[in-house]
């Protein structure tokens, strides 16, 4: 299917790693000209080198998302060496577990992480998202909806997150901006994997995960999340707004009864 993607400039926060890696990776293959924005230099550079030798159309940008110069150059990088921006991805972000213990100090750093950040670079895109008529993914978690206990931060976050992506998706229909939101459940990336590897019975920790999984017993693959966060941002999406898409097998809403009958 071509999702009429090609030369679509998309930033893709934390675009080289994990549940990003797989976007940028789908975008790609769309013919879409992905712009990582980071904070590891070294490994980003070296992974849109991979794509480009490979034939795709990709760029690397340092930013530390926490950090407002640093998004607002990396944004007008973008616009200078490429001239528009058509989509942007809030996929940066991180589980840092800061509970009520943790203290206030440690939970505002959170909501910068998780967060503020994604304002920050969708403010600074808004001008070329209006001259695009563009569309903004973000990257949620189900935790906004069930809780984990222990992340409050992170639960905050992603619960703001879901509130963002509505009220933008409100405030900037009048310039044909679309704003959805993604919510993965349990995605098998490399970071959940040393997660697993750490816990005393690996095994059984994973298959009980699995089994409380109603489609298939099995993990959401970062690709999975990817295609649907390509197919949501293409115009083949084009009516498609201020959505909450749960990309989890079921995970967040099944009743877990149906998985032990």
């Amino acid at each position: 299917m071509d999702l009429k993607l090609n030369d679509k400039v998309v930033i893709v926060t934390g675009g080289n790693k994990g549940i990003g890696e797989g976007i940028t990776r789908s975008f790609v293959d769309e013919g879409a000209i992905a712009v990582v924005f980071g904070r590891n230099r070294e490994e980003g550079k070296a992974f849109v080198d991979e794509l480009k030798s490979a034939g795709g159309k990709a760029a690397f940008r340092f930013a530390e998302m926490t950090n407002e110069e640093n998004v607002k150059d990396a944004v007008a990088q973008t616009l200078e060496e490429f001239g528009r921006i058509d989509i942007v991805v809030n996929n940066a972000g991180v589980n840092d577990g800061v509970d009520l213990e943790t203290g206030v100090a440690a939970f505002r750093e959170s909501l910068e992480k998780n967060l503020t950040q994604c304002y920050s670079l969708v403010h600074h895109c808004l001008g070329a998202l209006k001259a695009s008529r563009g569309n903004i993914v973000n990257i949620g978690s189900k935790v906004a909806e069930t809780g984990q206990g222990g992340t409050s931060g992170y639960a905050a976050s992603k619960g703001g997150m879901n509130g963002l992506t509505r009220e933008w998706a409100l405030d900037l229909a009048k310039f044909g901006i679309r704003s959805n939101c993604v919510i993965p459940a349990e995605v098998m990336t490399p970071l959940y994997k040393r997660w697993i590897k750490r816990q005393p019975d690996s095994e059984a920790e994973l298959k009980a995960i699995c089994d409380s999984i109603p489609l298939e017993s099995r993990m959401t693959t970062s690709r999975e999340i990817a295609d649907t966060v390509v197919f949501v941002a293409s115009s083949l999406s084009s009516h498609t707004t201020g959505q909450i898409l749960y990309v989890d097998g079921g995970y967040t809403h099944f009743d877990r009864r149906c998985t032990h009958q």
